[in-house]
């Protein structure tokens, strides 16, 4: 029964059974008997029973992970002569992601099977093994001190080097702090009476995925990539950029809108706040000023200030696009107007002490400003005559 046991332990490792077999010193049809369970009864009467072998279920592997349906798809695409690119594609997967898959997993003849490179990577999975700063003490008590000195994880990483020039062993990147003070009970490092990270965390603040990321607004938006392209090529007016610059701890806003054909100027006062019903009221009323085809579209980020899109694109028939997350660069016009206002605007201070004749005046100076994208003409020169074409 020793041997059997001893089998047992094998497969519950992950042992196949011709490997648990030779190990024991045991018959292969042994082992398999082992695994799959046998009853029989003896030529005297008595009933034997090997029970099957159960262990736990199989753990899930992650979706970052490949499948064994996609090295299917994979080796699939290999014989139909695709491309390692053309395969990322129809699985949604990085091209990096493929190609590193067959790098690992080409056998001698430069063929990729699936089903063994599945079994690879299983066996290949990471297990638990002790963290370096508990397998070497001195490197532990090294990082200790470093972090009762307030360092940083990345600090002390770089300190290591200059204090063991020689001992190469002696190395540790920031990631492997982080994870000992994450996990001290398991990784040697023993967490500090007082929060060491500047960040004052003790775990990792978990990120949400793309496809797990949540709209901040109850009504769909519309994402610039749906964007017509006339209004890309910036030849026809009335499509707006717009954005909020903020005062001091964020109390008082101001909305700047900028046309992307003229480079015309608009500010919007909001003295009683900047919330989704606040900017949608104050939005509707400035741009109702505009002739129909200098008000078409309004392109903006996706602050919860423009909570209330769908309500003005109903009110006005102004379409509202939103920009990819912190891709600021998709409303360039806008944000390089932005800077220009904080001459007039600086940082940190309160907005709300600024009338609405005020922003006036300083939406007139600018727009008065000769522009080099313009051909050194005014934008009010560009906007008048536009709507001065359209009389």
């Amino acid at each position: 029964m020793a041997k059997r046991e001893l089998y047992i332990a094998l497969m519950a490792k992950g042992t196949n059974n011709s490997v648990a077999c030779r190990l024991v010193g045991v018959n292969r049809k042994t082992g398999t008997r082992w695994s799959n369970g046998r009853r029989f009864v003896t030529p005297d009467g008595r009933v034997h029973q090997y029970e099957a072998i159960t262990g736990p279920p199989p753990a899930v592997a992650s979706e970052r992970f490949l499948s064994e349906q996609e090295r299917v798809i994979i080796a699939d695409g290999m014989r139909a002569g695709l491309s390692a690119r053309s395969i990322a594609t129809g699985l949604g997967r990085s091209p990096s992601t493929v190609s590193r898959e067959l790098a690992k997993n080409f056998d001698l003849r430069g063929r990729y099977h699936p089903f063994t490179a599945q079994r690879k990577a299983e066996q290949r999975r990471a297990r638990y093994t002790p963290s370096k700063l508990a397998r070497l003490p001195e490197l532990g008590d090294f990082v200790s001190s470093g972090l009762k000195k307030r360092w940083s994880p990345e600090q002390i990483s770089k300190a290591l080097p200059q204090a063991f020039p020689d001992r190469p062993e002696m190395r540790a990147c920031h990631e492997t702090i982080y994870q000992a003070l994450y996990h001290p009970a398991r990784d040697g490092l023993r967490r500090e009476p007082t929060r060491v990270l500047r960040s004052a965390r003790v775990r990792r603040k978990r990120r949400r995925r793309p496809d797990e990321r949540r709209s901040r607004f109850g009504a769909l938006m519309t994402m610039i990539a749906q964007r017509p392209a006339v209004v890309a090529d910036r030849q026809q007016p009335g499509h707006w950029e717009g954005d909020l610059i903020m005062g001091r701890a964020n109390r008082s806003a101001i909305g700047t809108l900028v046309e992307r054909t003229t480079r015309t100027v608009v500010l919007v006062h909001l003295p009683a706040g900047h919330n989704g019903k606040q900017m949608k009221d104050a939005l509707a009323k400035q741009l109702s000023t505009f002739p129909v085809h200098l008000a078409r579209s309004l392109t903006w980020d996706q602050g919860s200030e423009m909570g209330c899109h769908h309500e003005l694109t109903a009110g006005t028939g102004i379409v509202v696009y939103f920009c990819d997350p912190a891709s600021p660069w998709q409303r360039g016009s806008n944000e390089n107007m932005n800077g220009l206002l904080r001459q007039y605007f600086p940082k940190g201070t309160d907005l709300s002490v600024h009338s609405a004749e005020h922003l006036q005046a300083v939406a007139d100076e600018l727009n008065s400003r000769p522009r080099k994208v313009l051909g050194w003409q005014t934008p009010t020169y560009r906007l008048e005559s536009l709507v001065s074409s359209s009389i």
